[in-house]
């Protein structure tokens, strides 16, 4: 609630809440967004893949949008995973387009759900669970001697290293998103109405478009560099 009375909604609304093992739980807007989101990637893949097994010789609109996407995905991993792309194609995907979605569904007036730490904080973890797991694999047993280089002494370091991140993946991205929102609420919350009209576009190109998709790029990139760094050879 603003001084002047004005009211400025940052999009965090209790829908129902429902005991569980004795402890409330409340379902929000960020759920109910989440559910969205999911539901219209499950609503596109599903669509996608009966388009692209029904292809026709002269392709439509939606197939170039869809070959698009993949060409671009594709690229993007390839220009850090090289010869390793095909093993991330998958979940680099998938990430890359939930974030994306994510962060644009504010130009929709829903809550973006990453600017909510426990996706973000959920998503830091997947992908900290993916580097570690390619480092034992590729590293073996120097996955762990590797935290006790190039001294002994300096272990807590390495390990606080190690263990900030999923926190750095994961706040890096919501502090933006949240950023992002915040600033449109109090931009819709306490400007005058004649101003409503026109002036918010130029906010959403920069909190919504540009930001959203740096910060997709951004989470995606840096999950490939860590892991790659992993897998290097001596």
């Amino acid at each position: 609630m603003a001084s002047d009375g004005k009211q400025i909604d940052f999009m965090i609304h209790g829908l129902f809440s429902f005991s569980l093992f004795g402890q409330e739980i409340w379902i929000t807007t960020s759920h109910a967004s989440l559910l969205i989101i999911i539901l219209l990637l499950i609503v596109f893949a599903w669509v996608a893949r009966r388009r692209m097994m029904r292809a026709e010789p002269v392709p439509g609109a939606f197939q170039n949008v869809v070959e698009w996407i993949v060409e671009m995905i594709d690229r993007m991993i390839a220009g850090i995973m090289g010869d390793c792309s095909e093993w991330f194609r998958n979940y680099i995907g998938a990430v890359f387009l939930f974030l994306l979605t994510s962060n644009l569904s504010g130009l929709f007036g829903i809550r973006p759900p990453t600017a909510d730490f426990g996706v973000t904080l959920g998503l830091g973890l997947i992908s900290f669970a993916l580097i570690q797991y390619f480092n034992i694999r590729h590293n073996r047993g120097r996955a762990f001697t590797d935290l006790f280089r190039p001294l002994p002494v300096l272990f807590p370091i390495n390990l606080i290293g190690e263990v900030a991140t999923p926190l750095s993946l994961s706040l890096r991205l919501f502090g933006n998103v949240l950023s992002g929102t915040v600033m449109m609420a109090l931009v819709y919350g306490l400007m005058p109405i004649f101003l409503k009209l026109g002036f918010p576009a130029v906010l959403h190109v920069y909190f919504d478009v540009f930001s959203g998709c740096i910060q997709a790029y951004v989470f995606c990139m840096l999950t490939m560099v860590f892991t790659r760094q992993k897998m290097k050879e001596e």
